[in-house]
């Protein structure tokens, strides 16, 4: 049972996140662990990665296998929030 517009979604949201929103995300995360604010252009990302997020969670539910994936991206996301709030609380 192959629903290939599944099958393109799923493609088009691993190759956005694996190419361009996890690499940022990956930076902005060394950005915040190194001490600083995040901006109002890292917020946005952020918004779009969840966005991306919470569609993928949607694929999941007929495709598990990419729960280790999601899980590391719902993990990234966490820590970079937490530490960007406590970067504005001390800085």
């Amino acid at each position: 049972d192959w629903d290939w517009e599944d099958a393109g979604t799923k493609a088009a949201l691993m190759k956005r996140f694996t190419e361009h929103r996890l690499p940022r995300a990956e930076r902005m995360l060394e950005r915040v662990r190194g001490g600083e604010k995040l901006s109002d252009y890292d917020i946005r990302i952020l918004n779009t990665i969840y966005r991306d997020g919470r569609q993928i969670m949607q694929l999941l539910h007929r495709h598990p296998a990419y729960g280790p994936l999601t899980t590391k991206a719902m993990d990234l996301y966490t820590e970079i929030t937490t530490l960007g709030l406590e970067n504005e609380k001390t800085g």
